[in-house]
């Protein structure tokens, strides 16, 4: 089971209508969902939310007296305990698949969402072009068949439109604007990865002494990375071949991945998303997850849990043990709103962290 939340940065949506509900939340997630639970917060003091799990895959229910019934609390409660935690009164959920895999879920999810204080106000099952409410039981609004619908044509869908928002046709299509390049670009990449390398290693048989070589990356990486970071808020250029490799071997140092992470500009957020991908696809895979770590940070401060959680994927496949990502994981299971999960931190507190001395860089900043 996978889990998709996505925060409150972007233009309120006036939801009246189930048709407003089921166009709001592919803008909501970014993406349209497919066998899934979406629940939508709204009216706490983050703005709205809405979180995504999977439906469990049929056959792979855990085992207990009602397997059905023992996944179903268990998805439920952890739903509910995300909506309570982060203060939302309220709660609209829609389920997207056939009656026999939803229901057992959004059987389980209304009582718990009560028994956490969170009032439902709405409750529908999508299927192909058609939806069903479970609250309404009025053949004349809410018949057997169903009620077709199309959000192209509803005022939520214009307003993102208006917006700039899109959403993908799938979350496999989102994971898509994370996967490595291909081609010539990808052996090219190759090249300017093995040059980086072939540097570092030039440092290593120079000094031949581990801790002048880490002092060196440190002190060069910390340089490279702030002169990127600058770059990067005032909207520069894509970096070359050669900068996305030798940033790839810097961001293995964990002093300068840090420095990297810190650098993220609330106020560019954009600006950083954009950098942060187009590093992680460029990247060769070894390299992979601390870029990875840096675009689902950038990404869930913006509110945007779908794109964190795809480039965590690409993150642990290159290192399943990467602590970072499993920081972020953890985050974002929970339910906490992205204004929780940023990095309260300055540069220069950072090097006090790590009981360095301000440089002119880091006394600037604080200042």
């Amino acid at each position: 089971m996978t889990n998709d939340t996505r925060g409150d940065d972007r233009s309120p949506m006036v939801i009246r209508t189930p048709n407003d509900l089921i166009s709001a939340v592919p803008y909501l997630l970014g993406f349209h969902p497919q066998s899934s639970l979406v629940a939508v917060g709204s009216g706490g003091p983050h703005g709205t939310c809405a979180m995504r799990v999977d439906l469990p895959p049929p056959g792979l229910w855990p085992v207990g007296d009602d397997p059905e019934e023992v996944a179903a609390e268990a998805i439920a409660e952890r739903i509910a305990e995300a909506m309570a935690r982060n203060g939302f009164p309220l709660a609209l959920l829609v389920g997207y698949g056939p009656a026999a895999r939803v229901t057992p879920l959004i059987d389980a999810t209304v009582p718990a969402l009560a028994e956490s204080g969170v009032l439902v106000r709405e409750v529908l099952r999508v299927e192909g072009d058609r939806f069903w409410s479970y609250l309404c039981h009025d053949p004349a609004c809410c018949p057997a068949e169903g009620t077709r619908f199309d959000i192209t044509t509803t005022a939520v869908a214009a307003q993102a439109t208006l917006d700039g928002q899109v959403a993908l046709s799938g979350r496999a299509e989102l994971a898509r604007t994370v996967a490595p390049i291909g081609g010539m670009s990808r052996e090219s990449m190759r090249l300017a990865t093995r040059r980086a390398e072939g540097r570092l290693f030039g440092w290593v048989e120079e000094a031949l002494d581990p801790a002048v070589v880490q002092s060196r990356i440190v002190g060069d990486g910390l340089v490279f990375v702030r002169d990127l970071m600058c770059r990067v808020d005032a909207g520069g250029t894509v970096p070359t071949d050669d900068e996305v490799a030798w940033l790839g071997v810097m961001l293995t140092h964990l002093r300068v991945r840090d420095e990297a992470w810190v650098r993220v500009d609330m106020d560019r957020l954009d600006h950083h998303i954009e950098f942060w991908r187009e590093v992680l696809r460029r990247v060769e895979r070894g390299y992979a997850a601390a870029p990875a770590c840096l675009l689902a940070y950038s990404a869930f401060s913006r509110g945007d849990g779908g794109l964190a959680n795809v480039a965590l994927e690409r993150a642990l496949d290159a290192d399943p043990e990467y602590s970072m990502a499993h920081l972020l994981r953890d985050l974002i299971s929970a339910g906490f709103p992205p204004s929780e999960a940023r990095l309260r931190m300055t540069p220069a507190e950072l090097a006090e962290a790590y009981g360095e001395s301000a440089g002119p860089d880091t006394e600037r900043e604080a200042g």
